[in-house]
């Protein structure tokens, strides 16, 4: 199926894909940030970094892609889908996307970073994603709690105050 539009235009639309601060980057480093976490996004990590990662967490010794699922080939998902026209093209693009990708993540577990991969279509549901950061990222509480404290210290109000 040959495609409907020129080559011109084609490769000026192709020219306005972003590479950075892309609508998935912004929503999952809003998400981060609202968990508590403080990153980098174009510090000295970031660009030293295999794969340029789009979020790095230098405290937590983390890094996070925000893949997009066309370009990055999210298995079974329905975004990731493979144009018709012009395969010769799109099928070595895609595998050589998914190589980098998969080289530049062993690269960087090797050198002792934790690797997280964010899904452009994993951010239809905020709350699992969010689940997910709180359970593979450390947290950290800024109050000790003694060890020994009375249970009923611990809530805001007493239970008198409900009529219970």
């Amino acid at each position: 199926m040959p495609d409907k539009i020129s080559k011109l235009h084609r490769s000026w639309v192709m020219s306005r894909v972003g590479s950075r601060n892309t609508k998935p980057e912004l929503i999952a480093r809003s998400l981060l940030h609202n968990l508590g976490y403080r990153f980098t996004v174009n510090g000295p990590h970031n660009k030293k970094l295999p794969g340029k990662p789009d979020i790095v967490l230098p405290k937590y010794r983390t890094v996070v892609f925000v893949h997009g699922c066309f370009w990055h080939r999210h298995p079974n998902c329905k975004i990731a889908t493979t144009p018709k026209s012009n395969q010769d093209y799109w099928l070595p693009k895609f595998r050589k996307n998914v190589e980098r990708d998969r080289r530049n993540q062993t690269a960087l577990q090797k050198a002792g970073w934790n690797v997280l991969v964010i899904w452009e279509c994993e951010l239809k549901d905020l709350e699992a994603v969010a689940a997910r950061l709180i359970n593979e990222l450390p947290r950290e509480t800024k109050y000790e709690l003694p060890e020994e404290i009375e249970s009923h210290r611990l809530v805001a109000e007493q239970k008198n105050a409900f009529g219970l």
